[in-house]
């Protein structure tokens, strides 16, 4: 094959930039520059390629084209013009006026260039004026913080101002050139709370989208300060110094990436030194003992942020092998650690299992079995060696650290606790006099018993051992632990029978307690969330459930509880609402089966009265009533990592059944179930995004939507409704959503394009064909309102499709609201499209048969339509005019058209007339007397 001519791209790029293909003629170009040894036609191809990067506003690229262009030819003027064209929109002015400059020297007598040195000269002296006011402000604005005798109003302005100047770039930039950051350290050193958060926001605001001064910051300021600052006991500073360094992480990870242009190449910064320092610090402030509980859980949240991949396609796990490899045992610490020793580094309620969810990440973010493994041996060499027969502190440290990995990366907390010694060191501490054993031990036991395989083992030598510290101990930290560990080992089976043979028949006992507990504030929200758990297990009885729902004060205090950031509470709460719902998945029993089953003497679970659905009904009202919509549109706001993708499906699961009863979705809107919704079903498990969806279409099927999803949320909830046109969803799935996009589409043009973006169409039409007459008809309606849509009208008149043929059939058929749908649409279709009106004769040989159904119609709707289809036809075109005129429909028309006028049916009377009027006007019949 012949090698492309270097002189006939350049062409061809010529023509496709004459054409406005801009894309196109760059990359002829850029294939030119390649084959091209010819200097000159090099520089001509550069600074043709950097009229198409103007052209495309990548004016970066521009700019360093046309500089290409200047090295070959200094004297180039096209190229010093498009370069300074660039450089302007880049804003460096001082460089666009030299190289206009250079233009208007070459070339003096150009106006063109004459008036581009006036225009930037002009915005060189603006900006001038704009620096030199705004160095006098930044000036004025540390003056007035940095003196202690400033009235606190003046220091609080000052303090906001300095923040918004900080987020501006200029104001940034201005800050930054006049020793700005040593001012702002300044501030951070008179230990004033306010001034404080000043400075720290201010410096956030100009690192952000700022690699160079990001760098430049935290060289500065030092990371050692920067932790420090975050470790101090203040929730507020806390927080502000945590997303400065999220704000410099970003910067560093390539967020704040700056455009390089021309030779003015930025400097390329290697961030890993500075990312690996940051790291090193934060795992250095977990173990610390000066550091804050909160500045510990900053620390946590910020590797949890920025450690694990965030794409896993990425093949790059680096970041986390270096954690692993020098920080796993610093965070195993952590877990490790026992609030109620005296040697306790200082914790907040969610510092444990937020480290247990790094671990869990961490552990995820492993490519490869032997990663695995140097992370398991990591763990099982730590645990080890804390484990001594002779140092039951040390020793209960170890069982904490397999507690808490339990609660992170489960399989290989299985693996820890297969050690030897492990879980019978567990049991025997149950039995130890001294109550910190018991209730370390006791929690790990809970942990170790998620998986069947594990609690069998326990089961058989711990059970005993829980019901002994049960009733005896009069310590109710531990008390309520035994208890929910005989709940969870109760229900392993997944009923609520086995619970019932651990309760002894008192299930209804137990749960009073627990709800005693779970109302006792004077009991701390570590201990009382064990209540809570404890109800989740309880609640799997029909008698406890019903009770439970009774109880304004418990709901109320379960409902508080949900508010803080505690994966346990949140799955836990969760789970205990969907058994009082019933939202849960159950199987239909056979009734020859069962018969089966009970002669050969077999359990067989029989569905408990109060599991009935009037039961079911009155418990979601009373739910309702106490305010169950908050509580849960405040857990789904929770962070990702305390969230779970399995909270989130009991979450839908709750939704769905509390939108069940049409009455109670304005409740349900009312308190926020409409935005809470959203993020459920689009994030989460196929089942919990399906079952968010179906709870959605439900409020969308019936609902304002302005009102249900206000501003542009309503676009929102569009992907989730489409997303139920599905042959592997239920039929009441797939009417629900249609009716809702039926709502939906009958709103603005703006929606119904969104609909369509959404490639709804085709499953639209596909549900048009169906024989169940509900999605037949509510199909239908939907596309009715849809063809409004232009988009939409286009499909119709385009070739090759059967889509004008599907609605016009379905105006002759029997059923009423079917053909109400299609004769409307056929209506909207034939008034905007006049093709349509005459491809309308050319589909079906029954057109004229169906639309003389429709004008003799019962319903006055229909026939109204029907009449609208006609007066479509007949204003379309004489030829088909003529055509309706020479059929029966003239008699049809003559016949209501003469009617006496009357009020109820004078819509139906005038569209009659205004036909024949039409037909008068072609010439076509005569002016007729009203009879």
């Amino acid at each position: 094959m012949a090698e492309a001519d270097p002189i006939q791209l350049k062409e061809e790029g010529n023509k496709y930039f004459q054409a406005s293909d801009y894309e196109k003629a760059a990359q002829s170009y850029t294939q030119a520059i390649k084959l091209s040894k010819d200097k000159a036609l090099q520089a001509v191809l550069y600074r043709n390629r950097a009229a198409c990067f103007l052209k495309k506003e990548e004016y970066a690229k521009a700019a360093s084209d046309a500089s290409r262009a200047i090295d070959i030819n200094s004297s180039d003027i096209k190229a010093l013009y498009r370069r300074s064209q660039a450089l302007e929109k880049l804003g460096k002015l001082d460089q666009a006026f030299k190289d206009a400059q250079k233009c208007a020297t070459i070339e003096p007598r150009n106006k063109n260039f004459q008036e581009t040195l006036r225009r930037l000269g002009a915005d060189i002296q603006e900006k001038l004026r704009i620096q030199f006011s705004t160095d006098l402000r930044v000036q004025k604005m540390f003056e007035i913080l940095l003196d202690e005798n400033s009235e606190k109003e003046k220091r609080e302005k000052a303090a906001n101002n300095l923040i918004v100047l900080g987020r501006e770039e200029a104001g940034a930039e201005r800050i930054f050139q006049n020793n700005g950051v040593s001012l702002l350290l300044q501030l951070i050193e008179t230990k004033n709370a306010e001034l404080i958060l000043a400075a720290v926001r201010t410096l956030s605001g100009m690192c952000t989208g700022h690699k160079a001064r990001a760098t430049a910051i935290l060289h500065y300021l030092g990371i050692d300060s920067i932790c420090m600052w975050m470790s101090v006991d203040n929730e507020e500073i806390s927080l502000a110094v945590c997303n400065l360094l999220q704000t410099i992480t970003d910067c560093l990870l390539g967020q704040g990436k700056e455009e390089q242009h021309g030779k003015e190449e930025a400097v390329v910064l290697d961030t890993k030194k500075d990312l690996r320092m940051i790291t090193t610090r934060l795992l250095d402030m977990l173990v610390s003992k000066k550091v804050s509980g909160q500045g510990r859980d900053r620390a946590l949240n910020l590797l949890n942020k920025n450690i694990p991949r965030k794409d896993l396609k990425d093949h790059d796990n680096s970041r986390t092998i270096f954690v692993i490899d020098n920080g796993l045992k610093k965070i195993l610490k952590v877990v490790g650690q026992i609030p109620e020793m005296p040697d306790c580094l200082p914790l907040t309620e969610n510092t444990q299992l937020t480290a247990s969810i790094l671990l869990n990440k961490l552990y995820d973010d492993l490519r490869c079995d032997p990663e695995r493994d140097n992370y398991r041996v990591i763990c099982e060499e730590y645990i080890k060696s804390k484990i001594d027969p002779q140092n039951m502190d040390k020793t209960l440290h170890a069982i904490q650290m397999v507690s808490g990995v339990l609660q992170g990366p489960f399989d290989l907390g299985n693996k820890l606790l297969g050690m030897k010694g492990v879980m019978e060191m567990m049991v025997a501490l149950c039995g130890s006099e001294r109550e910190i054993d018991q209730l370390v031990a006791v929690e790990a036991l809970i942990h170790a018993s998620t998986k069947l395989s594990r609690a069998t083992f326990i089961i058989s030598n711990g059970v005993t051992l829980l019901k002994e510290i049960y009733k005896k101990t009069k310590n109710e930290k531990i008390k309520i632990r035994a208890l929910v560990g005989l709940c969870k080992l109760g229900s392993a089976g997944g009923t609520d029978y086995g619970l019932r043979q651990f309760a002894e028949g008192s299930t209804e006992k137990l749960a009073r307690q627990c709800r005693k507990w779970l109302c006792n504030t004077s009991i701390d929200a570590r201990t009382r969330k064990w209540a809570v758990e404890g109800l989740a297990y309880l609640t799997l009885d029909a008698d406890v459930k019903d009770d439970f729902v009774e109880d304004e004060q418990a709901l109320q205090a379960m409902f508080e509880l949900a508010k803080m950031s505690d994966k346990t509470i949140l799955y836990s709460v969760a789970s205990a609402l969907v058994n009082c719902t019933n939202s849960y998945d159950t199987k239909e029993l056979v009734p020859e089966l069962v018969q089966l089953a009970k002669f050969s003497k077999q359990h067989v679970p029989e569905e408990h009265p109060k599991d009935k659905k009037d039961f079911v009904v009155k418990r979601v009202k009373r739910l309702l009533k106490a305010g169950v919509v908050s509580a849960l549109a405040c857990m789904v706001k929770a962070d990702s990592a305390i969230l779970t993708d399995q909270s989130k499906e009991l979450i839908a699961r709750v939704f769905l059944a509390l939108c069940e009863d049409p009455k109670d979705r304005g409740t349900v809107i009312a308190q926020g179930g409409g935005k809470a919704l959203i993020p459920l079903a689009v994030e989460g498990t196929d089942v919990g995004k399906i079952k968010a969806s179906h709870a959605l279409a439900k409020i969308a099927a019936i609902s304002n939507p302005d009102i249900a999803f206000p501003g542009e949320r309503v676009y929102e909830v569009v992907r989730p409704l489409v997303s139920l046109l599905n042959t592997e969803r239920d039929g009441l799935q797939n009417y629900e959503a249609l009716l809702g996009l039926t709502n939906f589409s009958g709103r603005s043009d703006k929606l119904r394009m969104k609909i369509v973006k959404e490639k709804a169409l085709p499953d639209i039409e596909n549900y048009m064909f169906e024989n169940h007459d509900q999605l037949r008809q509510a199909a239908t309606e939907c596309m009715c309102n849809l063809v409004v849509n232009k988009e939409v009208q286009e499909r119709f008149v385009a070739d090759g499709n059967d889509r004008l043929k599907l609605v016009v059939l379905l105006c002759g058929e029997d059923d009423e609201k079917v053909q109400r749908a299609a004769a409307g649409a056929l209506a909207m279709l034939t008034a905007a499209q006049k093709k349509l009106c005459s491809k309308m004769t050319e589909v079906t040989t029954q057109w004229l048969e169906i639309l003389q159904r429709l004008c003799l119609h019962d319903n006055m709707e229909v026939q109204h339509r029907g009449l609208v289809i006609t007066f479509n036809l007949i204003s379309a075109d004489k030829e088909l005019a003529k055509k309706v005129v020479e059929t029966e429909l003239l008699e049809i028309l003559t016949f209501i058209g003469k009617q006496e006028d009357d009020p109820k049916k004078q819509h139906i009377i005038n569209a009659a007339r205004d036909c024949l009027t039409k037909c008068m006007d072609y010439g076509l019949i005569k002016p007729l007397s009203r009879a």
